[in-house]
């Protein structure tokens, strides 16, 4: 069995299952109670700073395992995968713009790995598999803020 076609299939796989919470929790703050909503928002904001924390660990995760990595892109490689968790801690830090701040750091995260993911040799399928998921978190983040305010 071809062992590259399996990790493909299983992070497609796990990817999907990884956005549902994030489309359960926009969808929910349209349907429930307007009093439930800060309880759905906050379960969205904290799942966010997770996978956007998350994604900044592949770098370390790259940047120890990988030996052609010359020393630059190592330093460069640890260095970024601290500021995806730094990014999403500081959505926390004001909670009116918490969400665009998760928002901008998932784009971020998208932009920053389309230039590094080159010199770390993934294969061109994860690049692909990282945009379309990034899509639909950033797009389930923004429709639970328009949700949050027009229903409080």
């Amino acid at each position: 069995m071809n062992h590259h076609f399996l990790s493909k299939r299983l992070a497609h796989q796990l990817g999907v299952i990884g956005l549902i919470p994030f489309v359960f929790l926009s969808l929910i703050c349209w349907i429930a109670h307007p009093d439930w909503l800060p309880g759905f928002v906050y379960a969205q904001s904290a799942y966010g700073i997770a996978i956007l924390s998350f994604l900044g660990g592949i770098h370390w995760g790259v940047a120890l395992t990988l030996p052609e990595m010359n020393s630059v892109q190592i330093q460069r490689a640890l260095i970024w995968g601290v500021v995806p968790s730094m990014i999403a801690c500081c959505s926390k830090l004001h909670v009116g713009l918490g969400f665009f701040v998760l928002m901008f750091g998932f784009i971020a995260a998208y932009q920053i790995d389309k230039r590094l993911y080159v010199t770390y040799q993934m294969p061109d399928w994860f690049l692909v598999l990282r945009r379309r998921l990034t899509i639909v978190v950033v797009a389930a983040l923004a429709v639970t803020l328009v949700a949050v305010n027009v229903r409080l």
